[in-house]
C-alpha cells in the first residue's frame, strides 16, 4: 500500500500487554543459538550494562575492546560525514551483535554505533570472544564460527537492503521499516527515541520525520509523546511500509532459524 494513503488505514487496537522478562543472555537471539556449554563458558565474562538513547558505543576508526549483544536496547550503525549528514547502514537489536568487524579480522570499525533506543545489553571482552571462538575451532570450524558467518551474511542483506530503501523508499515508509525492527528488537510496542535520533539514523531532515510520524500519528497507528513512540498497531505498520522489512526478516529466519519466542509480529498496545 503507498505510503501516502497511510491515513486510511485506521482501525481500533486491541490491548495486548507486553510482560517484562528478567535479565538473561537468552533474550538475545544469537546467545540463544549458541551450544549451551559455550553458552556456560562465557556466561561469567558477560557483563549486563544499560545505555541510554544517543549512546555512542564506539565511533568510527575507533579500536574494539568488547561486542555488545543487545536485550532490549536498539543500536544504529551508520556513518558520518565530515560535514555532519549520516546514512544509516543497519539496525541491531536482540537478535544480533555489534562488533562484527572483530569476528572478520578487523580491529577497528569503520562506523559509528549508537543507541538508537535505551535499553539493556551484554558487554563481552574481545579477548574472551576470541578465547572461546579459538576454543571452538576459530576459522577451522566450530558452532561459534558457524553462527558468527550466518549472522554476517544476514546484517550484510540488511545494508544491502537498507542502501535500496534509503534511495527508492519515502521517508513514511522507511520509518515504517524503522519501528518494525525497532519493536522486533525491543520486544515491546514501547520505544524511547526522539526525533533528532531518528533523522540522524535514517540521514533525513528532522522536519521530515516529524511530518511522516505526524501522518502515522494521524492515522492511529503510532502515539508520540516527549521521545516515546508507542506502536498501537503492527498490522497498520507493515501494510504502510515496503519490502525491504520483510525481505531482511525472512532472510534472518533461513539463515538462522527459531525467533525467540514471543517476539511481537502482531503486537498491539492500548
Amino acid at each position: 500500500m503507498p505510503c501516502d494513503n497511510v491515513q486510511v488505514m485506521r482501525r481500533r487496537p486491541a490491548v495486548r500487554l507486553m510482560k517484562p522478562l528478567p535479565a538473561s543472555p537468552l533474550q538475545n537471539h544469537l546467545l540463544a543459538s549458541l551450544p549451551p556449554l559455550v553458552l556456560e563458558r562465557l556466561k561469567p565474562d558477560l557483563e549486563l550494562i544499560w545505555i541510554p538513547p544517543g549512546k555512542i558505543l564506539h565511533e568510527s576508526g575507533d579500536h574494539l575492546h568488547h561486542v555488545y549483544f543487545p536485550t532490549t536496547a536498539i543500536v544504529s550503525l551508520h556513518y558520518t560525514m565530515e560535514n555532519g549528514s549520516s546514512a544509516d547502514l543497519a539496525v541491531v537489536g536482540n537478535d544480533g551483535m555489534v562488533g562484527i568487524a572483530f569476528f572478520m579480522g578487523g580491529g577497528n570499525m569503520p562506523h559509528r554505533a549508537m543507541a538508537l533506543g535505551g535499553g539493556h545489553l551484554y558487554q563481552l571482552h574481545c579477548q574472551s570472544f576470541k578465547n572461546e571462538f579459538d576454543r571452538s575451532g576459530g576459522r577451522r570450524g566450530g558452532a561459534l564460527n558457524d553462527l558468527m558467518l550466518r549472522y554476517t551474511q544476514v546484517l550484510l542483506t540488511q545494508m544491502a537492503q537498507t542502501a535500496v530503501c534509503n534511495r527508492h523508499h519515502t521517508v513514511v515508509q522507511q520509518l515504517c521499516r524503522l519501528l518494525l525492527l525497532s519493536i522486533d528488537h525491543a520486544r515491546s510496542p514501547e520505544l524511547k527515541m526522539t526525533h533528532a535520533l531518528i533523522a540522524d539514523t535514517l540521514g533525513v531532515r528532522r522536519e521530515g520525520v516529524t511530518e511522516a510520524a505526524g501522518k502515522l500519528q494521524a492515522a492511529g497507528l503510532i502515539r508520540y509523546r516527549r521521545g516515546q513512540i508507542t506502536v498501537l498497531d503492527r498490522a497498520g505498520l507493515e501494510a504502510g511500509t515496503c519490502e525491504c522489512h520483510e525481505v531482511v526478516r525472512n532472510e534472518y529466519d533461513r539463515l538462522i532459524p527459531g525467533r525467540l519466542a514471543g517476539a511481537p509480529r502482531c503486537l498491539n498496545a492500548a
